[in-house]
């Protein structure tokens, strides 16, 4: 496995969690920033509820990233 492949695997899982809807699915499962209290936004719960919020808040670099990535995926072969 090499750099390349890690890269794409985090850039796969950061999709995954950009495309996560806050009213059908984070909300339903009390996974949503308004049921993490403020000072809860340490515990590993208001971490990865953070991590969902940032990916979803940087979705124009992440489809940079994609085409880059798709770019380099149909140059190499």
């Amino acid at each position: 496995m090499g750099l390349w492949t890690l890269f794409e695997g985090f850039l796969l899982i950061a999709n995954a969690l950009a495309i996560l809807n806050e009213e059908r699915f984070l909300a339903p499962k009390g996974w949503s920033l308004s049921e993490v209290p403020g000072g809860r936004k340490k515990s590993l719960k208001g971490q990865i509820v953070g991590l969902i919020y940032a990916t979803q808040y940087l979705r124009f670099p992440l489809i940079f990233l994609n085409l880059v990535f798709i770019l380099a995926k149909l140059v190499s072969g």
